[in-house]
């Protein structure tokens, strides 16, 4: 008997898609990215197959096309109903027919159907989309071509979710090639491209180096993300980008005017000022997916593992005076408190040791009952409720739940984190988009803990208040906003707007300005951009696709609650400028067959790599599609579909960092004690730790919250976007134990101990000893009383290089003196 290789059907038939192949044009911060998808019919019977696949949440699909026999058909907008209406009865009369479409409960996925394939023919399917890219905090433009696509859990009481239908395949059994090509282009220059997968060479267009190619190294299959990080010379320089009308377009109509897109950097001066009021609830993911590796390199951390390490740091970072609870969902969901707590060390100390016994072990993955029930529980007066929602994004009623949260967005703020690869764009961006807040990806070796502790800073800060924006035209021009003017502000985050220039025409060489404007702490600032008011042409009309998606994210929030005249406005919105959304899809049907085919049709489903299983399957499904079996290979460090909940075995847990373990050692108001377990931290014996106090007049605690600051800095330098918060802390609880009174000038190098100290003590900790050779590391720590109520910190760094600080400052931030 033959071996039959490749993905196949339960009637060992192979799935006709054979290659995809990705164009990406990638302008400053917008990429445009055409993919095409190549299918042949290898069997005897014309064939329909269903390849679903997904696509960020802002993301603006805006064209279709399908090219058989030489010859291209441009696929149709239409209406959602009518279009698969026309695609079936096309598909019933024997005519080969195409259809694209968004999933109805998520934004981020797609299907397309390809119906009534002949035997042996080829057929080669393009879309067309453009996205926003996010900047990353290290200053790279990401851009992430969407591979893994997690089945979507649905409540047993919804319908069922398109990707619970759908194939999957084991990771090295796809049966499709990738192909990636991209074009780079930056005014500002471009430093290097990076990427989790092999890149041929970096080729510069110019000898300024501000356009470049690169591809995907030949062989490698789609079975992971695609990510592309572009390192400009300069990222937060703010722009407007005018854009022509389309040709032939209706004057007055979303593409027949003027459209601009305003991208602000607001310049906010950092603040040592954080707010202590504050409710802060944290939503963390309990089903079963989130036992699984982040990611599939070798020793990624569990997701529940990297979530709690995560949720510890935030816990240890809270300042006094604020509220706090914790929720943990799954099929079911509970919560550390019945209600929010005061932030105090008993109810600190609590919440720790309930997050350290935390798993993945609550089934499901139904987050609509714990934020309703969030919802339900009044609000703290001036305390503004935060939430901090932490999930892999395996939920199929995306829409409910936005839905859900945008009417309770005047009350609650969510920052949102998306855990592993296929983590839903549409559901992470989506609840943080309608409340003002922020969401990030943790993919890769990306670390979870530096981009929810920033999260937590930008929350702390105080809130800009007074936001507008204002126009400066000449006369006869008037600006109409197509996506809604910012309500929130954070320092070194970009923020765009979408408007139309409607009205007279303006002469070449005409200007206007527009101003964004807003008070922070009682003082007024601006951010003014002046530009051209002559248009750029873009036959891909990149600007105007961006603005109708925004319109159109606007527009459809009600979901299935909107009104036909709401959903008529939809409609219209996305014909008129190509973009599909919840109530269109594009449809293409070859009418020039010479004969309708003959023979039975079969289905074949085109799989979507799915390394992860799934949390409780959904109800049977009556759909005929053909559903794919996938077993991993455990050596290759694949999460296997295991028992349920309530037997799971749960692997022992990972040894605690050193950097976990002094955190956990830190007080709620930001001190640590000096004992056995920071002594153990530290690589020292209690009694040398004790014995190496600086005099008999200081504080145990202040000496053990100085070893532990200087720990941090030493040891995990690399780190500080972690503990940055807690310093903080630490430094503000030395403030106030020290006092007020102005400490004298650091001592000069090599000089000796002035005549006024009254007691010093120093102790060699061999941890720091232990550094890397790269560092030289403190040899020996010293806390010295300079005056009553200053400190002075002083260490030597190899041989007579100091470094002092004292505690007026925060702690540190002076920098080395000697060489390193």
């Amino acid at each position: 008997m033959a071996c039959v290789c490749g993905l196949l059907t339960s009637s060992k038939e192979p799935v006709p898609l054979k290659s995809i192949s990705v164009a990406v044009a990638i302008r400053s911060f917008v990429a445009d990215v055409t993919v095409t998808l190549c299918y042949k019919n290898e069997e005897q019977s014309p064939v329909e197959s269903v390849f679903v696949f997904p696509v960020d949440e802002n993301s603006a699909v805006y064209g279709f096309q399908a090219e058989v026999n030489g010859k291209t058909i441009v696929a149709e907008m239409q209406e959602k109903q009518q279009a698969q209406t026309n695609y079936e009865d096309a598909v019933a009369q024997g005519q080969e027919a195409f259809l694209l479409e968004r999933d109805s409960s998520s934004g981020d996925v797609f299907s397309c159907s390809v119906g009534h394939l002949p035997p042996g023919q080829e057929a080669k399917l393009s879309m067309s989309y453009v996205q926003e890219l996010p900047l990353e905090a290290d200053g790279a433009v990401r851009f992430v071509l969407p591979a893994v696509l997690n089945p979507r859990y649905v409540p047993a009481a919804e319908a069922s979710s398109v990707t619970s239908r759908v194939p999957r395949a084991a990771r090295g059994e796809l049966p499709y090639t990738l192909s990636v090509s991209a074009n780079i282009h930056s005014p500002y220059g471009i430093e290097k491209v990076q990427s989790n997968c092999t890149l041929g060479p970096l080729e510069y267009l110019g000898p300024d180096r501000t356009a470049a190619q690169v591809s995907l190294a030949e062989g490698q299959q789609f079975e992971r993300d695609v990510e592309l990080l572009m390192y400009y010379k300069q990222v937060n320089t703010p722009s407007v980008c005018v854009e022509a009308a389309q040709p032939g377009a209706q004057p007055g109509s979303l593409m027949g005017e003027t459209t601009v897109m305003v991208s602000f950097y607001p310049s906010i001066p950092d603040s040592k000022e954080q707010a202590s009021t504050g409710e802060f609830i944290f939503v963390l993911d309990r089903s079963g997916s989130m036992s699984c590796p982040v990611s599939g390199k070798l020793r990624s951390p569990m997701r529940i593992d990297s979530a709690k390490e995560t949720l510890l740091l935030l816990l240890k970072s809270l300042p006094l005076g604020c509220f706090f609870n914790v929720y943990g969902f799954g099929s079911t969901f509970d919560s550390f408190f019945p209600d929010s707590v005061e932030y105090t060390q008993q109810s600190m100390e609590e919440a720790v040791q309930r997050v350290k016994a935390l798993q993945a072990d609550l089934g499901g993955t139904e987050i609509l009952a714990p934020l309703k029930s969030i919802f339900s529980k009044a609000c703290k007066p001036d305390h503004p409720r935060q939430l901090y929602v932490f999930t892999d994004g395996d939920v199929g009623n995306t829409g409910e739940v936005i839905a859900e949260v945008r009417s309770h967005s005047p009350t609650h703020r969510c920052f949102s984190f998306g855990i592993g690869e296929g983590a839903s764009t549409a559901l992470i961006k989506g609840i943080a988009r309608v409340t003002g807040g922020s969401a990030e990806f943790i993919t890769g070796s990306d670390r979870m803990q530096p981009k929810a502790l920033q999260s937590l800073k930008r929350s702390l800060q105080p809130a800009a208040q007074n936001i507008s924006l204002n126009w400066t035209l000449p006369p006869g021009l008037e600006p109409v906003l197509l996506s809604p003017a910012p309500s929130v502000i954070f320092g070194g985050q970009r923020s765009i707007v979408y408007a139309q220039l409607t009205g007279k025409q303006q002469p070449s060489g005409g200007t206007g300005s527009v101003c964004l404007q807003f008070t922070l702490r009682g003082e007024a600032f601006e951010n003014t951009l002046p530009f051209t008011l002559q248009p750029n042409s873009d036959s891909r009309l990149t600007v105007h696709r961006l603005a109708a998606k925004a319109r159109l994210q606007t527009l459809d929030a009600a979901g299935r609650r909107a009104s036909d005249e709401e959903k008529a406005k939809v409609v219209a919105v996305s014909i008129q400028s190509g973009v599909v959304s919840s109530l269109t899809a594009y449809v293409a049907i070859h009418k020039e067959l010479g004969r309708p085919l003959q023979g039975p049709m079969v289905r074949r489903d085109g799989p979507r790599d799915s390394p992860f299983p799934r949390s409780p399957d959904p109800p049977s499904l009556p759909h005929p599609w053909h559903i794919f079996l996938s077993l991993q290979a455990a050596g290759q460090g694949w999460c296997l579909p295991g028992p349920p909940p309530d037997s799971l075995l749960l692997p022992a847990a990972p040894e605690e960092a050193p950097l976990l373990q002094l955190v956990s050692l830190q007080k709620a108001d930001g001190s640590w004690a000096l004992d056995g377990a920071l002594a153990s931290v530290l690589g020292v014996k209690e009694q040398e730790a004790a014995t190496s106090l600086p005099g008999q007049g200081v504080d145990a605690a202040v000496w053990a919250t100085v070893l532990a600051v200087v720990w941090l800095h030493s040891t995990s330098g690399d780190q500080k976007d972690e503990w940055e918060l807690l310093e903080g802390k630490a430094v503000a609880w030395l403030r106030a134990r020290a006092g007020e009174t102005p400490a004298p000038d650091p001592p000069p190098l090599h000089a000796d101990p002035p005549d006024h100290v009254q007691g010093g003590g120093s102790l060699t900790i061999p941890s720091l000893v232990a550094a890397p050779p790269a560092r030289q590391p403190p040899t020996a720590v010293s806390l010295t009383l300079l005056a009553p109520a200053s400190l002075l910190l002083s260490f030597e760094i190899g041989e007579g290089n100091l470094f002092n600080c004292t505690t007026k400052g925060k702690i540190f931030t002076a920098g080395w003196s000697g060489a390193l």
